[in-house]
């Protein structure tokens, strides 16, 4: 995507005039109000046991489930995606006999042999994070589902398996990976950049392999891939403090350009910043710092706020110092971002921001007839030039939509995604306020009746049409791993796995929202 170059004026964004509710002196201080609600709790189990059977009966142990038809596809390698993925959320719903089942096959998968590409960041956050969270949890919290110990061993190895074949990604002149891959023999595609996310979205799953089997291994690669996306060169990638772009070369770990910002190829780099620190704090303190970085920038230049609806607040993206104001569903992920990084450090700043931000993706949601968010989506700004073509504003059959809403669909698809419930949840353990409560049900609520059909969830094709405007015939793995997950637990009792129990993090999740057991000081 290229856009021409027109430096935008964009308003100083500032926390002290939010319109949304407050944490109190610190969110930590919030009443606790963390107890089941069983009624929701039980109908998003019913949601997930309802397609787990679809996907079993049709399906498993193939990747995906197409409900409609009834049949499968094998989009990541065939391996049993859904299976691995739904593996942690079946832990945390407490189901024996879904648990055993994958507890059973895990050590069945044969990860050295598949014919199709391989991509190291999807196989490493939905495989190597399924296997290494459901071991955290059933080694933990959770042993009493740990019916086979034997089997759970299995797990542990086969995530080094996995972990072994995988490595080779990492032998290039920089140590920044290939993402690429096939097997048999190892190869790549022969790219020559990678992407921010698809670099840095791999050292929370690497190093967490190497602190359960002290193979140092495993931690050193994907932070060796990481150190270049910390230090960024040139200095024209970073257009502000902790904010890069989106390219690098494998080969000399140049960035290639200063495109960017909290979206699809970029989000979860900046989501693991945080979450590393964490993770423990004494080895990625400088980890922190960059998402420190990265979310002063964020507020001070990317916050900007839609020219009908001026209490909302979206982050844009950049190309340069230039403002695409673009967001997508995956983008709404930050506000929980900030959420965790305030609780984290302490500074109520980055939780009201953060609360801003969910009240702004909340909107996407609750402007759409269906009550589900878009996939893509777009504003302008009181101070966006009519002739700025690369903001342009709704066309004339969006106009009425958009002064309602403040916001205007550019590809109205629901393919299933998680991040505004996964952001309501961070809203809700911060807070305690039973209105992000209610708007993950709301959430649910409008995806429950809207993409059931057949033996489980499809796509959406137009979440502003009458009935989502039909089907794609696909159902994702990370409908198990969160928006299932996500959806739960904000309803479910306070457990050591949940987000600020008791005032800090035991866990904390991956970005495909598999709970890690954290190593340092709980934060």
């Amino acid at each position: 995507m290229f856009f021409s170059r027109m430096i935008l004026a964009v308003p100083m964004f500032s926390v002290s005039v939010l319109a949304v509710p407050r944490g109190g002196n610190f969110a930590r201080s919030r009443p606790d109000n963390h107890t089941l609600n069983r009624q929701r709790a039980d109908a998003v189990k019913e949601a997930f046991t309802f397609s787990w059977n679809g996907y079993h009966k049709y399906a498993f142990p193939h990747d995906e489930l197409h409900p409609i038809s009834n049949s499968f596809s094998d989009s990541r390698n065939a391996w049993g995606a859904s299976a691995v993925d739904a593996f942690s959320t079946a832990i945390v719903m407490q189901i024996p006999d879904i648990v055993d089942t994958i507890l059973n096959y895990i050590p069945t998968i044969n990860f050295d042999e598949t014919a199709d590409q391989i991509s190291l960041f999807e196989t490493t956050i939905r495989y190597l994070g399924g296997m290494l969270s459901g071991y955290d949890l059933l080694k933990g919290p959770l042993a009493n589902l740990a019916s086979n110990t034997t089997a759970l061993e299995a797990v542990l190895a086969q995530a080094k398996c996995l972990g072994d074949n995988l490595a080779f990604a990492f032998d290039t002149p920089t140590g920044i990976p290939s993402n690429n891959l096939y097997f048999n023999p190892p190869s790549t595609d022969g790219s020559t950049t990678n992407g921010l996310a698809t670099v840095g979205t791999l050292v929370m799953e690497w190093t967490r392999l190497s602190d359960l089997t002290g193979n140092k291994t495993y931690a050193e690669l994907s932070q060796k891939g990481e150190s270049y996306l910390l230090a960024p060169k040139p200095a024209t990638s970073e257009p502000w403090p902790g904010l890069v772009g989106t390219n690098i070369d494998i080969n000399t770990g140049l960035f290639q350009d200063a495109f960017g910002g909290w979206v699809g190829g970029d989000d979860s780099f900046y989501e693991y910043l945080i979450k590393m620190y964490v993770y423990d704090t004494t080895r990625f303190s400088s980890y922190k710092d960059r998402w420190i970085l990265a979310a002063d920038s964020s507020i001070a230049h990317l916050a900007t706020h839609p020219s009908t609806r001026p209490d909302l607040t979206f982050l844009s993206i950049f190309d340069g110092q230039e403002l695409i104001h673009e967001s997508e569903h995956l983008a709404c992920f930050d506000g929980g971002s900030f959420i965790l990084g305030g609780l984290t450090l302490k500074e109520q700043k980055y939780v009201d921001f953060g609360l801003a931000l969910v009240n702004g993706c909340h909107d996407t949601y609750n402007s759409t007839l269906t009550g589900i968010g878009p996939e893509i989506f777009r504003w302008v700004t009181d101070s966006t030039a009519a002739n700025d073509t690369n903001n342009p504003g709704p066309s004339a059959d969006q106009q009425a939509f958009y002064e309602k809403a403040g916001f205007y669909i550019t590809n109205g698809n629901y393919i299933l995604r998680p991040e505004v419930i996964e952001s309501f949840y961070y809203a809700y353990r911060a807070t305690g306020d039973q209105m992000y409560r209610d708007w993950a049900w709301d959430a649910f609520v409008a995806i429950n009746s809207t993409a059931r059909v057949g033996s489980g969830f499809a796509e959406l094709q137009d979440v502003n049409a009458p009935a989502g405007g039909g089907f794609n015939d696909f159902q994702d793995s990370f409908w198990f791993a969160e928006v299932l997950k996500y959806s739960y637990l904000i309803h479910a009792p306070d457990n050591v796995f949940q987000v600020e129990h008791n005032g800090v993090n035991q866990f904390v999740f991956n970005t495909e929202a598999h709970p890690f057991k954290v190593v340092g000081p709980a934060i």
